[in-house]
């Protein structure tokens, strides 16, 4: 059963949770409670040296806190919808500098942390599961609460655009019409949006005989795809075990600095563009038109592709990417300076030279131990690093240092009311 603590919360730590001391010294991490904030806190979770807990009783607010629009799931998707966006800049901030004072850093200039302002309404991808009430009968959207495997039912989601809410009712409201489906056979919803407002849905099923909609079903959905996918049901994640039927578009596609990019539906491609199309803005600044440029973890190419350079390689490991990248290659007429590699990045080393400038967005984890290698045994005069973990990127910066400064860095908010901070590093060879 879990228990309460009253507590005194301190200060917002790396992954977005406020900290607090219990009375025998064990560190208390929490969701949905400000710095110097009295909450009482249920805990969620022990360990041996620390503890983990969800504010259910604000006893003295911060006066940073406010409403937050999705007020019974904003803990599941975006846990900073409690503080005003002012103290959100400020913390994103600070964790990016505290990241590198980790690793003995010091961050000189003034970290700058970008956003065109825009707090919700942001998202061009939603992933919603399937709550069953057995009150009303009937089914609703989900997501899943944090930190247990219960779920809470939702309308939508106030950080995707509104075509996408719109899209999901549609289906959720398609699907109550089928006597014969249970909310045990459905896995999630995955809906895109382009950003002219072109939605492309997939619905994933635990059962491979999955009732089909009719053509005119689909068509009233007024949305420009929609697939049934079969999902293995004995993988958490929606991954595609088999495509059941579709319809229309399964994939989209986006401009980005008046350059044009297709990516699939369920592939990886940007969640908040605008704020995207000013980080491809800032890298073109740093990249030398009359050197070769090498980009590492490159996904479809957007990175790469939007640098006006005429000597290009692109290293993905996923094959779907990698065709995506190629038929963007292809689209943008740029086959005959743009080399597509089909690779894992640590496997790719050769490419990096010290006739290059670099280009890094490697996953959470950072670089491979043997990419930082290789870049200080080939020593390229510039590397351009752009991190979703400052952590991670703070630490392969410590081990860059000897050889390489930090020239510039700015942080960009692609997530808006969530923890998640974006930050963009030129490193330059010490002379």
């Amino acid at each position: 059963m879990n228990n309460t603590e009253t507590v005194r919360l301190e200060t917002i730590v790396g992954g977005g949770q406020t900290i607090a001391t219990l009375q025998n010294g064990k560190k208390l991490f929490v969701w949905g409670g400000l710095p110097e904030e009295l909450v009482e806190v249920t805990i969620i979770k022990q360990r041996s040296k620390l503890a983990e807990g969800i504010v259910t009783k604000i006893i003295e607010p911060s006066t940073h806190r406010i409403k937050p629009l999705d007020e019974s799931s904003y803990l599941s998707t975006s846990p900073w919808q409690i503080m005003d966006f002012n103290n959100e800049t400020n913390a994103k901030a600070r964790l990016i500098k505290e990241a590198f004072e980790l690793n003995d850093i010091e961050l000189t200039d003034e970290i700058i942390v970008y956003s065109d302002s825009k707090q919700y309404g942001y998202r061009n991808k939603m992933e919603f599961s399937w709550w069953w009430s057995k009150e009303t009968e009937e089914l609703d959207l989900a997501f899943f609460k944090r930190g247990s495997h219960n779920k809470t039912p939702v309308y939508g989601s106030s950080l995707a655009m509104d075509s996408i809410n719109r899209a999901a009712t549609a289906i959720r409201n398609l699907l109550r019409q089928k006597e014969s489906v249970k909310a045990y056979d459905l896995k999630t919803l995955l809906i895109r949006s382009s950003q002219d407002n072109n939605i492309s849905a997939q619905l994933y099923v635990k059962v491979q005989d999955f009732e089909l909609f009719s053509d005119e079903e689909v068509r009233d959905l007024n949305i420009q795809g929609f697939e049934i996918i079969y999902s293995n049901p004995k993988s958490p994640a929606s991954v595609i075990t088999k495509r059941l039927k579709s319809w229309g578009l399964n994939s989209l596609s986006d401009k980005l600095l008046d350059k044009s990019y297709s990516y699939a539906v369920e592939g990886f491609f940007q969640i908040n563009l605008p704020v995207y199309e000013q980080v491809l803005t800032d890298i073109k600044n740093w990249v030398p038109a009359d050197k070769p440029v090498v980009d590492l973890y490159s996904g479809v190419g957007t990175i790469g592709l939007s640098i006006n350079n005429q000597r290009i390689t692109l290293v993905e490991i996923d094959e779907n990417a990698h065709n995506e990248m190629i038929q963007n290659i292809n689209a943008l007429e740029k086959a005959s300076f743009v080399k597509a590699v089909l690779a894992p990045s640590e496997k790719a080393l050769e490419y990096i030279e010290e006739s290059s400038t670099i280009i890094v967005d490697p996953p959470r984890a950072g670089l491979h131990e043997s990419i930082v290698k290789r870049l200080l045994d080939a020593r390229p005069a510039r590397i351009v690093y752009l991190s979703c973990n400052p952590v991670t990127q703070a630490r392969d910066i410590a081990l860059l240092r000897q050889t390489y400064g930090i020239t510039w860095h700015k942080g960009y908010n692609f997530f808006p009311r969530t923890p998640h901070i974006e930050h963009l590093v030129i490193l330059e060879l010490k002379r």
